[in-house]
């Protein structure tokens, strides 16, 4: 495995993309160099024009079990911390600036920055049987910065008691309290997965990026700013040629040429 990357691409004729998560000796934990590797991954991927959808899988029997506290051990300085911690909230930040939306596909456990990193993904789908925590404050460290995204999935009071107590949901659980879109028995999760992710690559690219770039715009705003934004958006796309064929076709009663 140590000649393998620790992040695998795999793009088909649609544009889809997954990128696998390699690590499975060490529960795919978020190392430097996994970083660093998925952050290149995903800059590649945000210039691509032809991508249409990304699904982040996982190699082995978890997700992802957060970074490799091994390797943050070794190195204990406030600077390296800032470091890595920065590179970590950049890497998660760049799969919502994708213009594309991205299905974490998750089996396992997904825990600390393992759990942010479903939180950060448009959807997610998940096999039965999963389990997430953010569960650092076991060990004396509060999942801060999975807390921005946990916080921004979960109600509050049922985010800040995973983050205070550490302790496992399950599959069910995270799909009521919001972390999740749907929980398969682990046989249906490439079909689950491939069903979403089909219905998504039918529609338009472009309105696809609009839409997910205003979605997570306006939920930081006043609830005024956020239609004023909404409202010069759909302008926009309804200026698309796509907008104005779909519109187009269902006044013909066809389906739209896109």
């Amino acid at each position: 495995m140590q000649d393998q990357p620790l992040v695998l691409t795999d793009k088909d004729a649609r544009g889809v993309v997954t990128l696998t998560l390699n690590r499975p000796q060490a529960f795919n934990s978020l190392s430097e160099g996994m970083l660093e590797a998925l952050q290149a991954a995903l800059d590649a991927l945000a210039a691509d024009e032809t991508a249409r959808a990304v699904v982040i899988a996982a190699a082995g029997k978890a997700f992802c079990a957060g970074h490799d506290l091994k390797e943050m051990r070794a190195q204990p300085s406030q600077d390296y911390y800032e470091r890595l911690f920065a590179q970590c909230g950049r890497m998660m930040m760049s799969i919502q600036r994708l213009p594309v939306p991205v299905v974490a596909k998750v089996q396992g456990i997904a825990t600390a920055a393992g759990c942010q990193l479903v939180a950060m993904c448009d959807l997610a789908v998940a096999a039965r049987g999963t389990r997430f925590a953010v569960s650092g404050v076991n060990l004396g460290l509060f999942c801060s910065t999975p807390s921005v995204a946990l916080s921004r999935n979960l109600p509050r009071k049922q985010a800040f008691e995973m983050l205070v107590t550490g302790d496992f949901i399950d599959a069910e659980t995270a799909l009521a309290r919001g972390l999740v879109n749907r929980v398969v028995e682990p046989s249906e999760l490439d079909a689950a997965v491939e069903s979403l992710v089909g219905r998504i690559v039918a529609k338009p690219r472009v309105a696809l990026a609009l839409g997910k770039q205003l979605f997570y715009r306006q939920l930081e705003k006043p609830i005024d700013a956020a239609y004023d934004d909404a409202c010069r958006t759909m302008a926009c796309n309804m200026m698309d040629e796509s907008a104005l064929e779909g519109v187009q076709a269902f006044i013909d009663k066809r389906p739209p040429n896109w």
